[in-house]
């Protein structure tokens, strides 16, 4: 009897009702109403119960009596042998051939009654004996004494097999032996009708007890498959065995009469057998081999009970669990009944022979017999247990130090709480794990070991794994602060089991494991080089202080917040002047100044390589022009901080810092917030660096009117929109042409012209800017090799940077496979160095010059006098041709100072042996001062602006421009014609039209 529930403390102390000790836990049933299985049981019980008394009152008359006696008997057991035969058929089953046997064998009972009604019914007349109905009679016990050990849990040794023969034959020899003793004693001997009779009137009680045997063995060995049909056939088939048993004693046999009270017990076994398999199908809604049945187990050291939900398909079996003695595990009851088995036989046994030698009657040589082979059975079957014991105990004990040596021996610590919290078992790990010994554990409260902070997540997760279903949620981990021997605390990580109503505690000191995972994600979020916030960490920030706020006070306080993005000017410099560890010195300083300007509540970063940021979280004030100034004077003296000088390895050195300043808005994310300010920064670098600048919304204008521009410009190098021009250059002492540059002219599809210096500024990726170069060279390459062609052989100029002449888009290769297909002579290219960067390595690109200069192309030095590396690059480099810079042509005339630094130039060209020439030259005075210095060759609109193929090829059949003649003269325009200078020399102007800058000449008609 189930003891009642209690109530268990837990680690706080606060109660919660439990099963009781021992009790498996089963799931609770689904909710809802009464289902279809009650129903058919009712309408089962109602037949039953209308038959019993029906055959109680005797059925009002004699031939109804034997009509619903045979007839009635055949109609039931008909229906059985249908049912059985149906389920085998159409439902997918393991024990299909058992159900078949069952069929069969009901259908043997339906037609022994068939055969007994048609003699008392139609006939008239009484059966007789024997007959056909007693050969299906017979009939009926064979299939189904088959189909129960089909149904038998089968077992895998041999020993298990001895033991079901020796338990089958021990209660069958006791059931033999005592009714031999009472009955069949009698009934053997020849005093009958017959030997027919004789034999017939022992078939039926061994039979039956045959089928009583296979009925109590099926009772301790049955399935797991199908439990509620396996016993309701059981029970069918115990109810006709019983009744066949009171049909054949004598106090029955000689009176019966078909209709009578002892019918109804065949009717409901044949009732119940019918209504056997579908029992779980109809009770769980679904057949039996395709339900779930719980197998329960009961409790084995190291095992915990429970239920656990199988499919038939997946149903354990002996093979599974191995078979150490004559009964499998079940339940702890009928594993009882199933060990003193041996003994009621035994007691049977002894029964039988006492009550014939009470009797005063000689005991009969077949009890003798019977009851020797039942007690040598029982002897045999007693050592087969005791062998087994001995190996169970062995085996047990084996195990048992296995156990023990793990636990002893394992670096985790084992624990066995009590419901209330008390620590029961310590395993010895704890000395080396806590510092603390086993002894001192044992009797101490889990509360008072776990860090205060974490008890209530302890306690909260010990309740919810408790209350939840075994089978569900099997263990649970726990990871909490464990307190230590020496006082201190120790991250601790548990695996929890349940275990007779307390817990087994796994655990482990993670405290390393802990500080590491910690580091990794404090290395995750920040700079390693720096220690301030990353670029995620940073953004994330951010993030949540654009909306992490009430939306009551969001307003005034999101208007507020701003983000600084910051960018050291020059720090590429200190990397390549003083090296790379300097630089890594700049950067920490720099964040250390960073992190002392901003309030504790404000974050700074480190975005990557020098660009740096701070968050300014709003305060709240409401005057937005004030929070403005208060902002723009914080950014402005962190400029100055960040600008003063750095001391790194006793030196001094200086950069400046740009700062772009951005207001968070609503509806702005992190990203676009960032990215305001990162536009801002910006356009501090481009007005000038060292600057503070804050964001207005005309800058993403301007970054998107870019970036459409860019898109356009992709296309149009796909589309033809390109047109390559040619402006000359002309020898200044005569006026002859003596080459030509190549310059590109976009006009796109809405008609807008576009020069170099304007869609240039936008190809700023490599993948464009090499493709426009790629198409420059071949144009120029290909239309100077059709001017050759044609007779006019004239040098072609084209412009190409010196990243660009590094680029691997732009191999050696393909410049000499470009010029060998047009078959262009060797001097026939000029490639003009459009930029001497500091931060391109010389000495790779010297390489790469002379590399050209082997193949017949000539070298020219573009702005030679603007910038501080144009020297460096005249002294490192293979040049032919310097190239004079702009600025210094356009001031030639005015600029006493700019002459003479022209003039000195000029010298070191002519000195050098290379051949000047001068851009830009729009003047009259500017041809006449340039010769007079020496500079051999000019170009600009004083000659020509640049011409497409046709004006070109009539340019180049005069062959030269006029030159003005030494001495001063003042240009004279006449309206838009040409122009005269008034020493009569005509300025032949390419379109004929007044004078312009060369970079915004438009494309001339073709």
């Amino acid at each position: 009897m189930s003891s009642p529930s209690t109530s268990t403390p837990l680690l706080d102390g606060a109660p919660r009702t439990r099963p009781p000790a021992g009790t498996p836990c089963f799931a609770a049933p689904p909710a809802g109403g009464p289902g279809p299985n009650v129903v058919h049981q009712l309408l089962l019980a109602i037949l039953c119960a209308g038959y019993a008394v029906g055959a109680a009152l005797g059925w009002g008359s004699e031939e109804l009596a034997l009509i619903m006696g045979d007839f009635g008997l055949t109609a039931a057991a008909g229906t059985a042998a249908v049912s059985c035969f149906c389920y085998a058929r159409v439902r997918r089953v393991r024990f299909r051939p058992a159900w078949m046997l069952f069929s069969l064998s009901s259908a043997m009972a339906a037609l022994g009654n068939l055969v007994w009604g048609w003699y008392e019914v139609v006939l008239g007349r009484p059966v007789p004996s024997p007959s056909l109905a007693d050969v299906f009679f017979l009939c009926f016990a064979p299939p189904a004494i088959v189909g129960l050990l089909v149904l038998a849990a089968r077992p895998v040794t041999k020993a298990g097999w001895v033991c079901l023969g020796l338990d089958a034959w021990l209660i069958a020899g006791s059931l033999l032996t005592l009714s031999w003793s009472l009955a069949l004693a009698q009934a053997a001997k020849l005093d009958g009708p017959s030997v027919a009779h004789a034999a017939l009137s022992l078939a039926y009680p061994l039979l039956d007890i045959a089928l009583v045997s296979m009925v109590l063995v099926l009772h301790f060995r049955r399935t797991a498959v199908n439990r509620t049909g396996v016993n309701t056939a059981v029970g069918a088939l115990a109810l006709t065995v019983m009744c066949d048993a009171l049909f054949t004693s004598p106090l029955l046999h000689n009176d019966y009469r078909s209709g009578q009270l002892l019918d109804a017990g065949w009717f409901a076994g044949s009732l119940l057998l019918a209504y056997a398999p579908w029992a779980a199908y109809r009770r769980h809604g679904r057949g039996a081999d395709e339900g779930y049945t719980r197998v329960v187990h009961e409790h084995l050291p190291g095992q915990r009970p429970g239920v656990r939900t199988v499919t038939s398909a997946q149903a354990p079996t002996p093979a599974q669990g191995g078979d150490h003695g004559c009964y499998p595990a079940t339940r702890p009851i009928t594993g009882s009944l199933a060990a003193l088995t041996p003994y009621l036989a035994a007691a049977v046994c002894t029964l039988g022979i006492l009550y014939n030698v009470l009797n005063g009657r000689s005991v009969d040589r077949v009890v003798l017999l019977t009851g020797g082979t039942v007690v040598l059975a029982l002897v045999v079957r007693q050592g087969i247990m005791l062998l087994d014991n001995i190996a169970l105990t062995q085996e047990l004990a084996q195990k048992e130090n296995h156990f023990r040596s793990l636990v002893q021996g394992s670096s985790d610590v084992i624990m066995i709480a009590a419901p209330s919290g008390v620590l029961r078992y310590v395993s010895p790990a704890a000395a080396g794990v806590y510092g603390r010994s086993a002894e001192e554990l044992v009797g101490t409260e889990l509360a008072h070991l776990i860090h205060p902070e974490d008890l209530g997540c302890v306690v909260h997760e010990v309740r919810r794994f408790l209350a939840a279903s075994p089978q569900d949620e099997p263990t649970t981990r726990i990871e909490c602060r464990f307190r230590s021997g020496a006082g201190g605390w120790l991250n601790v990580e548990s695996t929890v089991n349940r275990h007779h109503g307390g817990l087994i505690f796994n655990s482990r000191d993670v405290t390393e494991r802990v500080r590491l995972q910690a580091q990794l994600q404090h290395n995750a979020e920040h700079d390693p080089l720096t220690d301030l916030p990353n670029r995620a960490l940073f953004t994330r920030r951010v993030q949540q202080a654009l909306s992490g706020r009430r939306s009551s006070d969001r307003g005034p306080a999101l208007r507020n917040t701003a983000v600084l993005f910051i960018d050291l000017d020059g720090f590429k410099a200190v990397n390549d002047t003083i090296g790379h560890a300097a630089g890594d010195a700049l950067l920490v300083q720099a964040a250390r100044r960073l992190q002392d300007a901003v309030r504790q509540g404000d974050t700074a970063s480190r975005l990557g390589g020098d660009e740096f940021a701070a968050l300014i979280v709003g305060d709240g004030t409401r005057d937005r022009a004030a929070r403005e100034r208060h902002i723009l004077e914080l950014a402005d003296r962190l400029r100055l901080t960040l600008s003063q000088p750095y001391l790194i390895d006793g030196n001094d050195v200086r950069v400046a810092a740009s700062i772009g300043v951005a207001f968070a808005e609503p509806g702005l994310g992190a990203g676009e917030l960032l990215r305001n300010a990162d536009l801002a920064m910006y356009r501090a670098k481009a007005g000038g660096k060292g600057r503070v600048e804050l964001y207005k919304p005309q800058m993403q204008q301007d970054v998107v009117r870019k970036a459409e521009l860019a898109t356009r410009l992709r296309a149009a190098l796909h589309d033809g929109e390109f047109a390559l021009l040619h402006q000359p250059v002309v020898r200044l002492s005569d006026g002859r042409i003596s080459s030509v540059a190549a310059q590109a002219r976009w006009r796109s599809s809405q008609g807008v012209l576009f020069t170099p210096a304007e869609f240039l500024r936008v190809a700023e990726d490599g993948d464009r800017t090499a493709e426009l170069g790629r198409w420059l060279l071949e144009q120029a390459v290909e239309q100077a090799a059709d001017r050759t062609a044609s007779g006019l052989t004239l040098p072609v100029v084209v412009r190409v940077g010196a990243r660009r002449l590094l680029d691997r888009s732009m191999p050696l290769s393909s410049v000499e496979a470009l010029l060998t297909r047009h078959g262009l002579p060797s001097g026939s290219l000029v490639v003009e160095l459009s930029d001497t960067d500091p931060r391109v390595p010389l000495d790779e690109l010297e390489r790469r010059l002379g590399a050209l200069r082997r193949l017949g192309v000539r070298i020219a030095l573009d702005g030679f006098g603007g910038g501080h590396g144009a020297l460096t690059a005249l002294r490192r480099l293979p040049v032919d041709v310097l190239k004079l810079d702009r600025t210094l042509v356009e001031g030639v005339v005015e600029s006493a100072r700019l002459n003479k630094i022209t003039g000195g130039l000029l010298r070191i060209a002519s000195d050098l042996g290379l051949q000047s020439v001068a851009d830009g030259v729009d003047l009259p005075e500017q041809v006449v001062a340039l010769h007079a210095m020496g500079c051999t060759h000019g170009q600009g609109m004083a000659f020509s602006g640049p011409l497409d193929e046709y004006r070109l090829r009539r340019a180049l059949a005069t062959g030269r421009y006029p030159v003005p003649h030494d001495g001063p003269g003042e240009p004279a325009f006449a309206g838009g014609g040409a122009g005269v200078y008034t020493s009569g020399v005509t300025a032949v102007l390419g379109s004929g039209s007044a004078l312009r800058s060369h970079n915004e000449t438009p494309v001339p008609p073709t």
